[in-house]
């Protein structure tokens, strides 16, 4: 079944625009929660399908990006292995960062798909061309959203965003090509 079914022309062609990716970590990547080990070690749980589909944007040659309000070793190994083109940690106010990414990717707002959960993305998400919340988003951001995805943050919303986005751009035999 295609990631297209069922939605509007306009979110179609909202999702063949972009070429940048822009995620939150926690509550999209990761399912929220944010576990310490005994010894002050933090652990988080990221979605091997949402790496895959990260793995394919990449693949497609579009760009991606982090901007998270928290700070982690973890999180910069997770965007190593990813190939995440643009990270930025500990940034509480996100919009200066986006409109610095902007400008490195050389990109305009209708470009940028953003994926957030939280107050911290409203900025961003009222700008971008294809604006994006999880389930368990708050409902401020979900209201600001063009789309809400079925799967919930940290199990699958990314890989969902991902499918739509290269199905959209018509990229998606691209990916089936490499496997079939």
């Amino acid at each position: 079944m295609s990631a297209l079914t069922g939605l509007s022309p306009e979110l179609v062609q909202r999702a063949s625009r972009v070429s940048v990716l822009l995620l939150d970590v926690d509550g999209v990547l990761t399912d929220g929660r944010i576990i310490y080990a005994d010894y002050g070690d933090e652990l988080k749980c990221f979605d091997v399908q949402d790496g895959a589909g990260l793995v394919f944007w990449n693949r497609a040659g579009l760009k991606s990006a982090i901007i998270t309000a928290r700070h982690s070793r973890l999180i910069k190994r997770r965007a190593k292995e990813l190939h995440i083109d643009f990270l930025a940690q500990k940034r509480l106010l996100k919009l200066p960062t986006y409109e610095q990414l902007l400008k490195c990717f050389r990109v305009t707002d209708e470009q940028v798909c953003a994926v957030g959960d939280d107050l911290m993305e409203l900025p961003m998400l009222r700008r971008v061309g294809f604006a994006v919340a999880v389930p368990n988003a708050v409902d401020e951001v979900k209201q600001a959203s063009h789309y809400v995805t079925r799967k919930d943050g940290g199990r699958g919303a990314v890989r969902e965003v991902v499918d739509l986005i290269l199905q959209a751009k018509g990229l998606w035999d691209q990916v089936l090509h490499r496997y079939v």
